[in-house]
């Protein structure tokens, strides 16, 4: 590997004499329920399982939505290369969780170590990973230095750039240069993320969103019958992932329909499930979290990891939160749009801006942006079931179009593999 530009050694050297703080920064982290304090150590490189025989993959994913996309991913490299060894490692106790339930019996999942060069060191010396593949955005420079000066291949996929990040990277164009050039394989988002990239050092090898490409949500069928008696027949609305302030918005628009003769009902799927307590405590309401039955109260907080693809198939229409207020920038709405749930959503989705484009073209999605805007759609979807179904095929067509370029970045990955 040749030279690093002096702002990486730079940065190499200010992480290496903060590393020994890290350990008390988790443990703060930890008290404020940040972290999983039975599994520390993993953010030190120290992993308390066994390296598995054979060749071993590893993927990373920040957060949830980054983590779930890895899962089609890792479905197209095992039906490539049966008995590969799967390592997944991502940031957050949300991630963890649901990996937990999700990825595949063997697979193994590791809380990310932070970056400092000795955790890089112990955790890449431990793993010995013979594919190292990154999702979206995150670019470590130690974990990556580490990587390949030990010659292991790393990937970047389904990638993106916001024109705020390249404005950054910017500043250090050697540094950027250094760490991008060293991909052997770049998959952008889309073609800005690729531009984007490219006037950083990157290469282009295509384009592959695995968010597009998500695995549809499990559904449980006895929970959705159950579910779906308790209503009675009547029509169930969906909040999904919603952010704070969100759901006073909902709520608000939600009380316009109280006096309907067909008395909907609005059930609210918080992003983080721990504010469910929360959520229930600002107006009359019932709670998953607290053992309520669903089906005796017009609202209802479902803060249970993993159900969100059974509300959306339930829902009669849902709104896909995180888009009402800047900042977060939405979510992904193809988990509902193949579930057949017809999309409502706010105006900031700058996260998924050429995935609403679709939609958009598609007249597959109705946008809003308050309390009465939102009542709107919701009541125009109640009082026309069938536009709203319409409206949820197109969106399912959509988002079926999505799985391109996941098999060429599961083939170009498996030559990557010793």
């Amino acid at each position: 590997m040749s030279a690093l530009p002096l702002s990486l050694q730079a940065y190499r050297a200010a992480t290496a004499v903060l590393e020994p703080l890290a350990p008390l920064v988790l443990k703060r982290r930890a008290r404020r329920g940040k972290e999983d304090p039975a599994r520390l150590a993993e953010r030190m490189g120290r992993p308390a399982r066994d390296r598995p025989q054979g060749a071993l993959a590893w993927l990373h994913g920040a957060s949830v939505g980054e983590s779930l996309s890895l899962l089609p991913l890792i479905e197209a490299l095992r039906s490539r290369r049966p008995g590969l060894a799967i390592l997944v490692t991502s940031g957050t106790l949300t991630s963890a969780e649901l990996m937990a339930q999700r990825l595949p019996a063997d697979a193994i999942h590791q809380f990310a170590p932070v970056d400092g060069p000795r955790a890089a060191a112990r955790f890449l010396d431990h793993w010995r990973p013979d594919l190292a593949v990154f999702v979206e955005s995150e670019l470590w420079p130690n974990l990556l230095v580490a990587a390949r000066a030990r010659d292991i291949p790393t990937a970047l996929v389904s990638a993106r750039l916001s024109e705020a990040s390249l404005v950054g990277w910017a500043r250090v164009p050697a540094a950027a240069r250094a760490l991008l050039s060293g991909f052997r394989l770049v998959m952008g988002q889309d073609q800005a993320a690729a531009e984007r990239l490219a006037r950083l050092g990157a290469r282009d090898d295509g384009r592959l969103n695995l968010k597009l490409a998500a695995a549809v949500p499990p559904v449980d069928p006895a929970a959705l019958d159950q579910l779906r008696q308790a209503a009675d027949g009547r029509a169930i609305l969906v909040a999904a992932s919603t952010h704070p302030g969100e759901e006073a918005v909902v709520l608000e628009a939600f009380s316009g329909l109280a006096g309907r003769p067909d008395r909907p009902m609005l059930v609210i799927v918080p992003r983080h499930p721990a504010r469910g307590a929360g959520i229930a405590a600002t107006a009359p309401m019932r709670r998953q979290g607290a053992g309520d039955s669903f089906g005796g109260a017009d609202v209802y907080v479902a803060d249970a990891l993993g159900q969100l693809g059974t509300w959306f198939r339930l829902a009669h229409s849902a709104f896909v939160g995180g888009s009402l207020f800047p900042g977060v920038g939405g979510h992904n709405p193809i988990e509902a749009a193949r579930l057949g749930a017809p999309i409502v959503v706010g105006p900031h989705v700058e996260n998924w801006v050429d995935v609403y484009s679709a939609l958009r073209a598609a007249d597959a999605v109705a946008a809003v942006e308050d309390a009465r805007s939102l009542g709107e759609a919701w009541a125009r979807d109640l009082d026309d079931a069938g536009a709203a179904n319409a409206r949820a095929d197109r969106a399912r067509a959509v988002a079926n179009r999505g799985a391109d370029g996941l098999d060429a970045a599961a083939d170009a990955l498996i030559g990557l593999l010793p």
